[in-house]
């Protein structure tokens, strides 16, 4: 059965593109030159790496909501522009 999970997104502007990374997935990481070129490229990014998770027999780590990134991290910069991305995933694959 698949449900859908909301992953926060963080893009970071560099000095000639944007960068854009889930604190929720490690590793999964895309780039652009745009902010819009950029969430799409994660988009796409987040897919591949849960379905790879899926495929291998991995659980899929369970996203956290931004109030848990605000209160107990300091991941979250006042320069970062915040996202979310939804995507379908296997219910039991999930943390």
């Amino acid at each position: 059965m698949a449900m859908k999970a909301k992953f926060l997104i963080i893009i970071e502007k560099g000095e000639r593109n944007y960068s854009a990374y889930s604190p929720d997935v490690p590793g999964c990481i895309a780039t652009g030159r745009s902010v819009e070129t950029t969430l799409n490229e994660m988009r796409v990014a987040l897919v591949f790496h849960i379905e790879s998770l899926i495929e291998s027999g991995d659980n899929v780590p369970t996203p956290k909501s931004l109030n848990y990134y605000l209160d107990k991290t300091d991941e979250i910069s006042s320069e970062d522009i915040l996202a979310h991305i939804e995507i379908d995933v296997t219910e039991p694959a999930f943390a």
